[in-house]
């Protein structure tokens, strides 16, 4: 077993490659020890902030602690996300989420390792894309 301590792990900046804004991520698993193979991070979106396009090869869920978000799936509607909302993103499903332009958001994201892989990023969400009219 192994316990890490409120605070032992830092908050990381997330990158610009492949986050708009102010992100902060807090690793929860940072890496599964095998056969295991989830990973989980608690990430914090200042208002306006959002990841990339990307995919995630077993899929990704999303559980939202706070604020007031939004996620879409290549070809479809931004749908707004609040606290309590789970999302689920199938296996290869071309997505992106951050928070809404007024509003930060926190999620805890969980996803599998495929080969070693969890994340595939893409082009960033456009600002006429992160934009387009929002439905619950």
């Amino acid at each position: 077993m192994d316990i890490h301590l409120a605070g032992s792990r830092p908050t990381k900046r997330a990158p610009k490659e492949y986050f708009t804004g102010t992100v902060l991520q807090d690793p929860i698993i940072a890496s599964a020890m095998t056969p295991a193979r989830v990973v989980a991070t608690r990430v914090a979106f200042e208002p306006g902030a959002r990841t990339a396009w990307h995919t995630h090869p077993l899929g990704q869920t999303l559980y939202v602690l706070s604020g007031v978000g939004r996620a879409q799936t290549k070809g479809g509607p931004v749908r707004e996300i609040r606290p309590g909302d789970t999302v689920w993103i199938p296996p290869g499903e071309k997505h992106w989420h951050g928070a809404s332009p007024n509003n930060a958001m926190t999620h805890i994201a969980m996803q599998e390792s495929l080969d070693g892989t969890h994340v595939t990023w893409m082009e960033h969400v456009t600002d006429e894309e992160y934009s387009a009219a929002v439905s619950r």
